[in-house]
C-alpha cells in the first residue's frame, strides 16, 4: 500500500512543509540512482569474470557473458540490451573512477545531472591523482550550482588540473574538425561541424544577430501595414512617402541596399513573415553559406549585407597568458577553456581590452580597468557577473540589467557592493514577489524564499577559486 502523503485541495500543509518533503524526495530519488549504479557496476563486473573464463581463443564466444547480463538487466528495467551494455560499462566507470562523486549522489548533495557533468569533464583526466583532485574541486561548484551553471566552471578546473597542457590537446582536438550531413526523415538533413569553440559561438552570435535584425524589420512592417489599413500613416499619398516607402526609409540601417529592379512591394511579404528566431537563423546561416549575404524573405531587402554584422565573443585571459610567459588557459565566456594560442589571437585585434584585477586571496573580482570610467562600474559588474545572478539562471549579462540591490527609491547608493545583474524575468520578480537579496562581500548575493529558505549565489570566479583552493589542501586516497 502506498502511504506517501497524497496532495488534495484539502491539503493543508504549508508551502515551507510541502518544500521539505520535497527536498526529501529528492535525496532519495539520488540515494536511489546511486544505488542503480553501484548495482549495475557489480553486474558489469559479474559478466568481466564469467569473461575471462571463457578461453581468449573463444572469440565469438567471450562476447556471450556480457550479452547475456546485459538482456537480464534491460529486461528488469525495460530498456534494450544493447544500450544496457553500454550503461553497465558507465556505471563501472564512475562507480571505480569518481567514487566520491557517487558518494556525494547517495548522499543528496547533487543529482545524475553533475554526476554526468563530472564524468564528461574529468573522463580525459587520466592520471588518478589529478582525477581525484578535479573531483574534489568539481564537488565544491556541483553542491552549490545547477548543471547549466557549473558546467564551464568544471570544465576550466578540469583544464587547469590537467596534467597535459591545454596547447597540446588543443592541437589535436583542432586536427578532427570537419562537417558532416546526417539524412533525417520528410526530405530534410542535419548539417553539424565540429569546430574551434571561438569560431562556433561566433558564428552563432552572428546568425542571431541577423536573425534580430529581421525580427525588427518584420515588426515594423506589420505596424506600417496595420497603419496603411487605418488610413492614418499616408495613405492616398501619391509618391508614397510613407506608407508605401520600403522598411529601411524609415530606418537606414536595416535597409541600406534596397534592389532598385524589384517590383512587387515588400512590405505584404515581410509583414506575413511568421518564422521563428531558430528557422530565421537557419535560413540566414544557408543564405550566408550559399550567396554570401543574409536576407529576410525573398525581394524585401529587410537586412543589410553580410558585412554589416559582426559577432561579439567575450575572452578572459591571464596576464602572463596574453604575454607568452605562461600557459593558463584563457575562457570564452559562456562556454569554457580555449587554448592560450587563440586568445592571443583574438586580444590581437580586439578594438578595446579590459584588464580585471581579480583578489589573490578570494578569486573575487576587485576592478575592472578601462579608458571609459564613466562606464567602469557596468563593466565590472558584467566581469563579475557573467550572467544573471538569481539562482541557476544564465542569461548572459549583457542581456541584463544593472539592478540595485537595495532599491535605490529607498536610499540604496549605486555602488558595486550594492548593484548586480539580473535578466528581464528575474529582476520584477525581485520586486513584485516575496523573494528579497542582500548583498555580501565578494558580491556573493544571498536569495531569501517566500518560505524563509536562504539560497546564496556566488560570483563564479569566486566559487571557481574555493573549488581549486579545495583540491589544493586535498589529499587523495591511497590507490
Amino acid at each position: 500500500m502506498n502511504s506517501s502523503p497524497v496532495t488534495t485541495r484539502s491539503d493543508t500543509r504549508s508551502p515551507g512543509a510541502v518544500l521539505s518533503d520535497l527536498a526529501a524526495a529528492r535525496r532519495r530519488v539520488a540515494a536511489a540512482e546511486a544505488d542503480v549504479l553501484h548495482a549495475l557496476a557489480r553486474m558489469d563486473a559479474i559478466a568481466a569474470e564469467q569473461t575471462a573464463r571463457v578461453p581468449s581463443s573463444e572469440g565469438r564466444e567471450r562476447e556471450m557473458p556480457l550479452r547475456a547480463i546485459a538482456a537480464e538487466v534491460g529486461a528488469v528495467l525495460q530498456r534494450s540490451d544493447r544500450v544496457m551494455q553500454d550503461r553497465l560499462h558507465d556505471a563501472s566507470v564512475l562507480v571505480t573512477g569518481f567514487a566520491a562523486t557517487v558518494a556525494a549522489l547517495r548522499a543528496g548533495r547533487i543529482d545524475m545531472g553533475h554526476v554526468r557533468l563530472i564524468q564528461d569533464a574529468g573522463a580525459r583526466i587520466d592520471d588518478p591523482e589529478a582525477r581525484a583532485r578535479f573531483e574534489q574541486a568539481a564537488l565544491v561548484v556541483c553542491e552549490r550550482e545547477t548543471p547549466g551553471r557549473a558546467r564551464p566552471i568544471v570544465a576550466m578546473i578540469a583544464q587547469k588540473l590537467h596534467p597535459v597542457p591545454l596547447e597540446e590537446r588543443h592541437a589535436d582536438a583542432t586536427a578532427q574538425r570537419r562537417v558532416w550531413v546526417r539524412d533525417l526523415d520528410d526530405g530534410m538533413a542535419e548539417l553539424a561541424a565540429v569546430l574551434p569553440a571561438v569560431l562556433a559561438y561566433a558564428i552563432r552570435d552572428r546568425l542571431t544577430e541577423y536573425a534580430r535584425e529581421i525580427t525588427t524589420a518584420r515588426r515594423k512592417v506589420a505596424a506600417e501595414v496595420a497603419a496603411a489599413g487605418r488610413g492614418d500613416a499616408g495613405a492616398g499619398d501619391p509618391d508614397g512617402d510613407d506608407a508605401g516607402d520600403a522598411p529601411g526609409d524609415a530606418d537606414p540601417g536595416a535597409n541600406a541596399n534596397v534592389d532598385a529592379t524589384v517590383d512587387a512591394d515588400p512590405a505584404p511579404v515581410v509583414a506575413t513573415d511568421t518564422r521563428t528566431t531558430d528557422q530565421v537563423r537557419a535560413d540566414v546561416l544557408t543564405d550566408l553559406l550559399l550567396t554570401g549575404c543574409a536576407t529576410a524573405p525573398a525581394k524585401t531587402g529587410a537586412v543589410a549585407d553580410g558585412g554589416a554584422i559582426t559577432a561579439q565573443v567575450q575572452v578572459i585571459i591571464p596576464l602572463d597568458t596574453l604575454t607568452g610567459t605562461g600557459t593558463s588557459p584563457a575562457e570564452l565566456v559562456g562556454y569554457g577553456p580555449i587554448d592560450p594560442d587563440t586568445a592571443r589571437r583574438l586580444a590581437a585585434t580586439a578594438e578595446l581590452w579590459e584588464r580585471i584585477f581579480v583578489s589573490p586571496t578570494t578569486g573575487a573580482v576587485q576592478l575592472v580597468d578601462t579608458y571609459r570610467p564613466s562606464a567602469a562600474q557596468r563593466r565590472h559588474l558584467d566581469a563579475r557577473d557573467e550572467h544573471c545572478r538569481f539562482i541557476g539562471c544564465r542569461r548572459p549579462a549583457r542581456h541584463c540589467d544593472h539592478d540595485h540591490t537595495h532599491d535605490a527609491a529607498h536610499g540604496g547608493p549605486t555602488a558595486l557592493c550594492n548593484l548586480a545583474n539580473l535578466c528581464t524575468r528575474h529582476h520584477p520578480m525581485k520586486h513584485a514577489t516575496a523573494w528579497t537579496v542582500i548583498q555580501k562581500a565578494h558580491g556573493i548575493l544571498e536569495w531569501t524564499s517566500p518560505t524563509g529558505r536562504v539560497y546564496p549565489d556566488i560570483p563564479r570566479r569566486v566559487l571557481e577559486f574555493t573549488a581549486l583552493a579545495a583540491a589544493a589542501t586535498f589529499t587523495p586516497p591511497p590507490f
